[in-house]
């Protein structure tokens, strides 16, 4: 008799399962975040050549990389924001693996946003997504659909003379996502707070409560139009940097065809 194992690579092969790549392109265009000139910045990407197929190295190609840990699709560990500082495995080195795969639930508010940049995800949005598909389950990837990421340039950070304007949870949505015991967040944003999260209280709600409860944050996703609500699992393993407080990752979907 096949094992699970088996019979998840036989409908890989024969279709009956997809990957989806929830990853956007990372690269010196890719945009970062932007704070207020009193705090430190993080850098955008950089791409240094070493050698390719020449002197400084004839049989092979390689570059520098130079980048933040939070640039293009990135991984928050609990060690990111100062609630979360104390926890223990609280960094993407110390995080168990298990802990980076789990269940998808997709919340559409594609058409909320659309009317309201500034929109937020509230409880009630979340109880109206488990009366239609059922209760969020314990170790779950919560990911908020927007069709963000088909903005292009300067539409995607959309910052204007009072800052950025961007979907995002209500702090009482991270409350509930918390005692809901997920994994954490996913959005397709440049983070995972709003664009004004800066004036809440307390400052970025979703980085404060979820990382203060150990849990995890996905940012700058794309192609969550392609996921299902439910059926889908999420493998989002984050580079293993000795006290990182983050990474660039590869996110992948798996879910059927």
């Amino acid at each position: 008799m096949p094992s699970v194992l088996t019979q998840f690579v036989a409908e890989l092969a024969a279709g009956t399962l997809k990957v989806v790549d929830l990853t956007q392109p990372l690269g010196p265009d890719t945009p970062v975040i932007g704070l207020p000139p009193i705090f430190a910045s993080s850098p955008g990407m950089t791409i240094e050549q070493i050698s390719h197929y020449d002197d400084k190295g004839p049989a092979w190609y390689w570059n520098t990389i130079r980048l933040g840990e939070h640039t293009g699709t990135h991984f928050d560990a609990p060690v990111h924001w100062v609630t979360g500082k104390d926890l223990a495995d609280n960094t993407t080195d110390t995080i168990p693996a298990r802990r980076f795969i789990g269940p998808a639930c997709v919340i559409d508010v594609v058409q909320q946003c659309a009317e309201n940049p500034d929109f937020l995800l509230t409880p009630e949005h979340i109880q109206d997504w488990e009366l239609a598909h059922g209760p969020i389950p314990t170790g779950a990837w919560v990911l908020m659909r927007t069709d963000w990421s088909k903005r292009q340039g300067a539409n995607f950070l959309n910052v204007g003379e009072d800052g950025p304007h961007a979907p995002g949870l209500h702090r009482a949505a991270s409350e509930l996502l918390v005692a809901r015991d997920v994994l954490g967040v996913g959005v397709e944003t440049v983070g995972t707070d709003a664009g004004q999260a800066g004036s809440f209280e307390p400052p970025f709600p979703n980085h404060h409560i979820m990382h203060g409860a150990g849990k995890f944050g996905l940012a700058s996703l794309c192609n969550l139009d392609q996921l299902p609500p439910t059926g889908a699992i999420v493998i989002a393993a984050p580079l293993k940097i000795v006290g990182g407080s983050g990474s660039p990752l590869r996110v992948l979907a798996i879910c059927p065809a």
